[in-house]
């Protein structure tokens, strides 16, 4: 059964750091990507007013236009991360660049959600956690963060393992690959058969749907 979402393995990867303050979704992707065909790709729709001069030129300066952080896996970010408005389409940029995992010490609470909804990782860690990981991976350009949802740690390049929090289920989803109608889907068996005995117990509220034989009303219900 798929979803479209991928699963999340162990992600031992290159680390950008990008640790300012409110960075919100329209940053993220400005408003006027949102009605692009998602087949086209987003990635370069992510930051792009910050990637991108008005003429189309790269900014040299901006950090994931750098290498070798253009090829980071995993962001490091300041506090209320994917703040403003609702849109899955800032994910949808992230996950088209080659992001699996955002650090931060808070996000957006919708941004949030949306990131568990689409197979992207966002890591609540303390700030003075995150400021140093970010200010380490400033230091050293290419430095690896690995990621292990499983045991729920990170391993710090700068060394040690930190562990985070996340809902028991949106875990699971997550391992599994699974979004809401994923998890849904693997009780597709019972839900038929629920329904199966359902029709059986009360016929008469099934009477009129295309293929079904028509009953009687029963005593009281009207014609």
């Amino acid at each position: 059964m798929s979803t479209g979402m991928q699963a999340f393995t162990p992600l031992d990867a290159v680390a950008a750091p990008l640790f300012e303050p409110n960075i919100d979704t329209d940053k993220l992707i400005p408003h006027k990507f949102l009605r692009k065909p998602l087949a086209a790709g987003y990635r370069n729709f992510l930051f792009h007013d910050q990637r991108f001069a008005e003429d189309g030129s790269v900014r040299p300066d901006f950090v994931l236009n750098r290498a070798p952080f253009d090829r980071a896996r995993v962001l490091v970010a300041g506090r209320n991360f994917g703040c403003g408005s609702t849109r899955e389409g800032a994910i949808y940029a992230l996950q088209d660049f080659g992001i699996r995992c955002v650090v931060a010490p808070s996000f957006g609470d919708i941004f949030y959600a949306n990131c568990l909804q689409n197979g992207l990782l966002p890591v609540v860690l303390g700030e003075a956690t995150v400021a140093a990981l970010a200010a380490h991976l400033e230091a050293h350009p290419g430095a690896h963060v690995a990621v292990d949802l499983a045991a729920q740690t990170l391993a710090l390049p700068q060394g040690g393992t930190v562990r985070f929090d996340i809902d028991a289920v949106r875990k699971e989803q997550l391992l599994k690959g699974l979004d809401d109608i994923g998890m849904t889907q693997q009780h597709a068996q019972a839900i038929a058969r629920f329904e199966t005995a359902y029709r059986a117990r009360h016929p008469w509220l099934f009477r009129d749907l295309p293929g079904l034989p028509r009953h009687a009303p029963r005593a009281g219900e009207g014609s």
